[in-house]
């Protein structure tokens, strides 16, 4: 009898999933927000005044997650959705990726804030820290989630076609118009604020993480954690700057990263990575 390791995993995710997971992320927020556009008071009266705190708002914010569970269910079941999952796990990434999100983009929004002549950090309500922390947790399950789908399923799917920096580029536009219907709910926060900018910002942004997905090995946790120090409510308002420094610094990181940026050796490919397991098989 003999024992050897050998590498299995389960079915595979085509490209094709792709559309699939597009579809699902733009009808289940275009359509819940939609509702919000075309038919306000009715959309009111029934399901009660969007809002940032509202369930639509959260079923909205989770669409790009949903349609990557419900993508990977599909071609790969339960064992995919475990495998998927275990991407929360890779924990590793150098020292000057984890530094950049936890001490650059804080500085870029500082920064931002300073030559504008605004403050060091958002002010505080008056009842103090307790509620900004509450709402820093909260957020934790906002915008981070997306990742699911952004990163989880969007980039490498797409990197099996193109570098990285393409692959960035195009999820950044996608990311950016998917936003657009909340731009027309005047109950949300995205109502004050100018597409255009935010747009900018968001290809910016992705092209930024893009570098940092692939190096730490298709990691789900740090670019779920560079989209949490996003809308950290710590870090003041700096619009226009933020947006001005992060395109120079997405710049700057991109000819760092020219040799990886370009190429898709080394770009993670797999959506539910592959297991290592042991099999026994029969003989003498």
């Amino acid at each position: 009898m003999q024992t050897r390791p050998h590498l299995t995993r389960p079915s595979g995710m085509p490209s094709s999933a792709l559309v699939t997971f597009l579809g699902i992320t733009f009808v289940i927020t275009w359509g819940l927000v939609g509702v919000y556009i075309m038919i306000p008071d009715m959309a009111a009266a029934t399901f009660g005044e969007i809002s940032g705190s509202h369930p639509f708002f959260f079923l909205a914010t989770w669409s790009p997650a949903i349609a990557a569970f419900v993508a990977v269910f599909l071609h790969s079941g339960m064992a995919g959705i475990r495998a998927f999952l275990s991407r929360l796990l890779l924990w590793r990434c150098s020292v000057g990726w984890a530094a950049f999100i936890l001490l650059l983009l804080p500085f870029v929004f500082v920064a931002g804030s300073l030559i504008m002549g605004g403050p060091v950090l958002a002010p505080l309500p008056p009842e103090g820290v307790g509620p900004v922390v509450a709402v820093l947790f909260m957020m934790l399950f906002l915008g981070p989630i997306e990742e699911f789908g952004w990163r989880g399923v969007m980039q490498p799917l797409l990197q099996r076609l193109m570098a990285p920096i393409w692959a960035g580029l195009i999820i950044g536009a996608t990311w950016g118009f998917w936003h657009l219907p909340a731009f027309f709910l005047s109950s949300t926060v995205f109502a004050e604020w100018n597409f255009l900018p935010f747009f900018i910002g968001n290809v910016t942004l992705a092209v930024l993480v893009s570098p940092i997905f692939n190096s730490a090995r298709g990691s789900l946790l740090w670019p779920m954690l560079f989209h949490w120090q996003l809308i950290n409510p710590f870090w003041p308002d700096a619009q226009p700057w933020d947006t001005i420094i992060l395109v120079v610094v997405a710049v700057i990181v991109v000819w760092w990263n020219r040799d990886t940026m370009f190429t898709r050796d080394g770009a993670v490919t797999e959506v539910v990575p592959a297991t290592n397991v042991l099999a026994h098989t029969g003989g003498e």
